[in-house]
């Protein structure tokens, strides 16, 4: 990561003005609080639109997608700088294979694009018109959550893709939103064993997400969803409020990548246990023995009886 080239963020400039202005404001938000540079780790299973999310983002075609490519082939890291401010993002493949979560694939990405360096942002990809979860949702949560620690999450904003759409079962779009988005958040609590009585659990921000085409317009030429939210400008001010939300990132340092040393693990309580074996075990035993001893029945013959 350290040697990512940076390019000029020149996409800002292919958005619709109204939407340029409020990108630009966000922005402003962030140098305002001394903010210069965002690192977004994108994750979650294959196929949910991670790299289109990140396009429309950025503005430009960064990263390749198309009907016979859904999703990239291996982590990717593109940083791109505008009025002082550098975005990087780290698109990554999907977490499951085969039916299984390739635990594998998160820690590469650790150790190789994040080392040493902060996950202010992570974006946690989904589809909106997927009707239910399951059990690899939760394991996708989890293994997130070992390799990252529980409080990536603090950091984290879930994003549901393929959000142009008509509900199911003549529900209204605001109501189906809702309990989509809730049935999702409810899997990354008990994935990430979050508690209920940690209060920021139910803050978790999700935003909704349309890369396809087919996306409405506004009178300003912004892509709008059926509610009439103008998306865009609206990830990325969720994105600044994460960012700005008074918890820390997660740093990446050698100890996170390499986990707790086996070698090490439960060294210090060695004379404890110790102790604990020779008052409540040797001890015992010892003091049951010389008991044993001095009850045993002598033979007559036996000179410590006779007074020899």
């Amino acid at each position: 990561m350290g040697s990512q080239l940076i390019r000029e963020w020149t996409g800002i400039q292919r958005f619709p003005l109204a939407t340029q202005s409020k990108l630009l404001d966000s922005l402003g938000i962030l140098k305002n609080q001394s903010v210069s540079s965002l690192t977004i780790l994108v994750v979650g299973k294959g196929g949910v639109g991670k790299s289109s999310t990140v396009n429309s983002i950025l503005g430009e075609r960064a990263l390749p997608v198309g009907a016979f490519q859904s999703e990239t082939q291996r982590p990717v890291m593109v940083s791109r700088s505008t009025a002082g401010f550098t975005l990087n993002v780290v698109d990554t493949p999907g977490l499951v294979e085969g039916g299984y979560v390739n635990g594998r694939m998160v820690e590469t990405i650790k150790s190789r694009f994040l080392l040493n360096k902060t996950v202010d942002i992570l974006l946690y990809v989904d589809r909106l018109d997927t009707y239910r979860v399951d059990s690899l949702d939760k394991q996708v949560v989890q293994a997130i959550t070992e390799s990252f620690g529980k409080d990536i999450w603090k950091r984290a904003l879930v994003v549901l893709t393929h959000a142009q759409l008509l509900p199911p079962d003549g529900l209204e779009y605001d109501v189906f939103s809702s309990k989509r988005s809730e049935a999702l958040l409810k899997v990354v609590r008990s994935g990430a064993r979050i508690k209920k009585q940690d209060a920021w659990a139910s803050g978790i921000p999700v935003a909704l997400v349309e890369n396809g085409g087919i996306c409405n317009k506004n009178d300003n030429d912004e892509q709008v969803l059926p509610s009439g939210i103008a998306w865009i400008s609206n990830v990325v001010r969720n994105i600044v409020d994460v960012a700005l939300n008074g918890n820390k990132g997660i740093l990446v340092d050698k100890k996170l990548v390499e986990g707790a040393n086996p070698d090490r693990r439960w060294k210090e309580f060695i004379p404890f246990i110790f102790a604990f074996q020779y008052f409540l075990v040797v001890k015992p035993i010892e003091r049951a023995i010389k008991k044993d001893m001095e009850m045993e029945v002598r033979p007559s013959w036996d000179a410590t009886r006779r007074g020899f």
